[in-house]
C-alpha cells in the first residue's frame, strides 16, 4: 500500500546550489548514456511536483515557470488527472480505436467539438504530439484541397520531425545538418508590431500580398499560423490581422489551419486563444495543456474537411491512448466546472502587471507580451530594438541559482517565456517578480 505524503508547500525553498550533489551525480549518469542533442534548461533532477513547485533529488523547491513547455496547465499532481488515470488502468490500457473503439476516445472528441473555435459541425482524430497533429493537418489539407503548398509564418515554430522542422522557422537546433528539408513549404511575412509597426490590416495585406506573388492560392493548400508564437517569442499579432488571413483562405480554396499546441487549453484565458482574436480557422491542433502531462494530441476541423479521406487513412498504433483520453476528459471536467480559466485571467492580472513594473525600471525590456498565462519580456539593448540575448542568458541562469526555472525564445533568443501553472498563487508571482528583478539588475550591471 502506498503511503500517503504530506502535500508540497507552495513555496520556493533553495537548501543547496542548482544544482545540488545529487542532481550532479545524476547529470555524470545522464550524460554517459543520453544524447548530446538532448538538451536541458535547468540541470535540477526532478523527483516530486505539486501545484506550480518542482523537488529536486537534493531537497530544493523550484517554482515552475515553464509547465513542460505549456503542458501541466492544470498544475503538477492534479488529482482529478491522477485519479482519472489510475482508473483507466486499472480497466485497460490499450485496445487501438480503428481496432476496437473505446468510449474515452469519443468523449475527447466530443469536448473538443463543444470548445472548438472551428464553426459548424467539427469532426477530431486523436493522435500522440503536436508535430503529429501538424504533420496531419497538412495531410488533411493537401487531400481535401488537391493542392500542395504550405504556407506557414516568420519565427513559426510547429515542430522536429522532417516536415515540421521545414515549417518551423529557426534552423538551428531544429533543421540544420539533417538533410534535406521537405518540399512545398513557404514562409511568409508575419504580424510583429513591435518590429514592424503595422496595423493588423496592414500586415494581412502585406502576408496576402507576398502569397499572391510568391506562391498563389491555386498552389496552397493550406496556411498554418499559432495565435500567439511560442518558440518563435510570443507574438503577438495586430488586431484583425488572423482573421482577415482566415478570410482569405475561405475566399481562395485554402485551408487555414490554427496551431494552437501550446496556446490552447485554457493557457490565454479562454479555452482556446482564437476566440481573442475573433478568428475561426478551418482546422485547429490541441496538444501540450489538453491531458495535465500524459501525452496526446488532437486535430478537429470542419466536417467536409475532416471526412474528405479515406477509411485507415487516419491514426497510429498509440493515437488516442484510453489512459491519456482520460486524463484529457478529466482536464475538460475541470474547465467547465469553472476557476481553471479565471485563475488564468488572474495570472494575466498579476504577473502581467508585475512585469509591466519591472519593465518601467528596467529599460533592457522592450515590451510585455502575451495573454493570460502566457506572457514574455522583449529584451534589446537600451533606446534599440537590438537583441539583449547575453542578458536572457545571465537572468534564466541567476534565477535558476534562485529556485525559479525560466524559459527563454525567440529567433535571437532574447525573449524570456512566461508558462506558469494556472495554480501559481499571486505570493508565489511576487516572489518570481523579486527573483527577476534581482537577475535583471545583475545581469545589466
Amino acid at each position: 500500500m502506498t503511503e500517503k505524503r504530506e502535500p508540497v508547500v507552495q513555496e520556493r525553498r533553495v537548501v543547496t546550489a542548482i544544482p545540488g550533489p545529487k542532481s550532479q551525480e545524476l547529470m555524470e549518469r545522464r550524460n554517459a548514456v543520453l544524447s548530446t542533442g538532448i538538451g536541458t534548461a535547468l540541470p535540477a533532477f526532478i523527483e516530486r511536483a505539486e501545484g506550480a513547485i518542482l523537488v529536486d533529488v537534493d531537497g530544493n523547491q523550484i517554482v515552475d515557470m515553464g509547465s513542460g513547455i505549456g503542458v501541466v496547465t492544470i498544475g503538477h499532481g492534479n488529482e482529478g488527472v491522477r485519479e482519472a488515470a489510475k482508473k483507466q488502468l486499472d480497466d485497460f490500457t490499450h485496445t487501438l480505436i480503428t481496432v476496437s473503439p473505446y468510449e474515452e476516445y469519443v468523449r475527447v472528441a466530443e469536448y473538443l467539438s463543444k470548445h472548438s473555435p472551428v464553426p459548424g459541425p467539427t469532426k477530431s482524430l486523436l493522435i500522440n504530439s503536436g508535430a503529429e497533429a501538424v504533420e496531419n493537418a497538412v495531410k488533411i489539407s493537401r487531400k481535401y484541397t488537391g493542392k500542395n503548398g504550405v504556407a506557414v509564418l516568420e519565427c513559426a515554430y510547429h515542430g522536429r520531425t522532417m516536415l515540421t522542422s521545414s515549417m518551423t522557422h529557426k534552423a538551428v537546433p531544429y533543421s540544420a545538418g539533417f538533410g534535406p528539408r521537405a518540399g512545398d513549404i513557404h514562409r511568409v511575412p508575419n504580424s510583429y508590431p513591435l518590429h514592424d509597426g503595422l496595423s493588423g490590416e496592414e500586415a494581412a495585406a502585406r502576408t496576402i500580398k507576398y502569397i499572391e506573388k510568391a506562391i498563389t492560392a491555386g498552389d496552397l493548400a493550406c496556411l498554418i499560423a499559432e495565435p500567439i508564437q511560442g518558440e518563435g517569442g510570443f507574438t503577438v499579432p495586430a488586431d484583425g490581422y488572423l482573421p482577415a488571413l482566415a478570410k482569405w483562405c475561405r475566399e481562395n480554396n485554402v485551408v487555414f489551419i490554427a496551431d494552437e499546441v501550446q496556446s490552447g487549453i485554457a493557457r490565454t484565458g479562454t479555452v482556446y486563444a482564437s476566440e481573442q482574436f475573433g478568428l475561426e480557422p478551418d482546422i485547429v491542433l490541441t496538444a501540450k495543456g489538453i491531458a495535465g502531462g500524459l501525452p496526446i494530441s488532437a486535430v478537429t476541423g470542419r466536417q467536409e474537411i475532416m471526412d474528405c479521406t479515406g477509411p485507415g487513412s487516419l491514426g497510429g498504433t498509440y493515437s488516442g491512448n484510453p489512459v491519456a483520453c482520460a486524463a484529457a476528459i478529466s482536464v475538460f471536467e475541470q474547465i467547465e466546472a469553472g476557476g481553471v480559466l479565471e485563475d488564468a485571467k488572474r495570472i494575466e492580472e498579476k504577473l502581467g502587471g508585475g512585469l509591466r513594473k519591472l519593465q518601467e525600471k528596467h529599460p533592457s525590456i522592450a515590451e510585455v507580451r502575451g495573454k493570460g498565462a502566457m506572457l514574455a519580456i522583449e529584451l534589446t539593448e537600451p533606446g534599440t530594438l537590438k537583441p539583449a540575448a547575453d542578458v536572457v542568458t545571465k537572468v534564466i541562469a541567476e534565477a535558476g541559482q534562485k529556485g525559479v526555472l525560466l524559459l527563454n525564445a525567440g529567433l535571437s533568443g532574447n525573449i524570456i517565456r512566461f508558462l506558469p501553472p494556472l495554480t501559481l498563487s499571486n505570493e508565489l508571482i511576487e516572489d518570481v517578480l523579486n527573483v527577476l528583478d534581482e537577475a535583471l539588475t545583475a545581469a545589466t550591471a
